[in-house]
């Protein structure tokens, strides 16, 4: 399985496929900081905000553990209510990254020397063209 990393710095976002295999990545929770090494941004910080799981539920920072349960919700994260005071009962995915995770969103906390499209999209060197 891979994980597909949403990086955002400032008004540009990135995104990222990581292989699942990469044990330091599971177990983290929302609000918590990642080495941008591991996902191939030296000299990055990034912090998760958020992410969702397979079938597409959100992370909510609430919810302790990578369980999917079933919340009342009366807006935020998961449910976006069309008039005032209505609540409604939604399935929403805890704060630990796990295995069923597919998507994780992150906001660059600490940048590094070169800029993010630098990194993931370098520039093709230019061949010198013999003169004839």
């Amino acid at each position: 399985m891979v994980f597909k990393v949403v990086v955002s710095d400032k008004n540009e976002s990135y995104q990222i496929e990581v292989d699942s295999n990469n044990k330091k990545i599971i177990g983290l929770s929302i609000g918590e900081d990642i080495d941008g090494a591991l996902l191939g941004l030296d000299g990055y910080t990034l912090t998760i905000t958020g992410g969702s799981d397979k079938n597409g539920f959100p992370m909510k920072k609430d919810v302790s553990g990578s369980r999917r349960i079933k919340s009342l919700l009366s807006g935020g994260i998961g449910y976006n209510p069309k008039a005032k005071g209505i609540k409604r009962r939604k399935t929403i995915r805890g704060t630990s990254i796990s295995d069923e995770i597919v998507q994780i969103n992150t906001v660059v906390s600490k940048s590094g020397k070169k800029s993010i499209n630098a990194i993931l999209n370098p520039e093709p060197e230019e061949e010198a063209k013999p003169e004839e």
